[in-house]
C-alpha cells in the first residue's frame, strides 16, 4: 500500500492507515458509534501502546483478552465501548491468522473480482454488508485495489465522488462533505420514521 490515507486527520495514524493493511482494516472494524478520526487513529494507538511501529494479526490474536481489553480502555480509550471492540480486533486477528497466515493484504491481494473480494470482505469478524462495500470502495478509489467489478460490487460507495463514506475522504474538505450526507440521510430517517409514527 502506497497511497496516503486521510482518515484519522493525524499525521502518524494516517501514516500507519497508508502502510499498513491490518491497521486499515482495523480502523474500518473500529468506525461505528464513535466520529471517524477516533476509529481511524485507533490502530497507530493500539501499536503504540503494544509497544511497536505496527500491528500484527499474531500477536493480537495471542494477547490474553482481559490485557487487550485494559489495553484498548486505558485512557483516552480507543473506542466508546473498548470491551466489545477489543473482542472484535481479537477475532478479526484470529479469523486472519487461521484462514491468512495473518496477512491482511491476502484479503484482496488475489481476489479475481470485486464479487469475491466482496465476499471475502465480508467474511471477515465484525464486517456486515455495509462495511465491506465502503472499505471495498476504499481499496478502489484509494489505495489502487481494482479487480474487475469492483465499483460494482463496492456499491452506491464505488461511484465516482460520491462522498458517502470513508472511500471518498482524501483531507478536510471531501471530510466535511460526507459529514454533510450523513447528516442528510440521519435526517431523512428521522423524518421517514416521524412520517411511519
Amino acid at each position: 500500500m502506497d497511497a496516503t490515507l486521510h482518515l484519522a486527520q493525524q499525521e502518524e495514524a494516517d501514516a500507519l492507515l497508508s502502510r499498513s493493511p491490518l491497521a486499515a482494516l482495523v480502523g474500518m472494524l473500529l468506525d461505528q458509534q464513535v466520529p471517524m478520526e477516533w476509529a481511524f487513529a485507533g490502530p497507530y494507538t493500539i501499536a503504540r501502546r503494544m509497544g511497536a511501529d505496527d500491528l500484527d494479526a499474531h500477536d493480537i490474536a495471542a494477547y490474553d483478552p482481559d490485557a487487550f481489553v485494559e489495553l484498548l480502555s486505558a485512557k483516552p480509550a480507543v473506542h466508546r465501548y473498548p470491551g466489545a471492540m477489543a473482542g472484535r480486533v481479537q477475532k478479526l486477528c484470529q479469523y486472519l491468522v487461521e484462514r491468512y497466515e495473518g496477512d491482511a493484504e491476502a484479503v484482496w491481494r488475489d481476489a479475481a473480482d470485486g464479487r469475491e473480494l466482496l465476499r471475502r470482505l465480508n467474511e471477515l469478524p465484525g464486517f456486515g454488508q455495509q462495511k465491506a462495500q465502503i472499505f471495498l470502495a476504499l481499496l478502489g478509489k484509494q489505495l489502487g485495489v481494482r479487480p474487475k467489478g469492483w465499483q460494482e460490487a463496492a456499491g452506491a460507495y464505488g461511484e465516482p465522488k460520491a462522498f458517502r463514506s470513508v472511500a471518498d475522504i482524501t483531507g478536510p474538505e471531501s471530510l466535511q462533505k460526507v459529514r454533510a450526507h450523513k447528516q442528510e440521510m440521519k435526517a431523512a430517517a428521522k423524518a421517514a420514521k416521524a412520517a411511519k409514527g
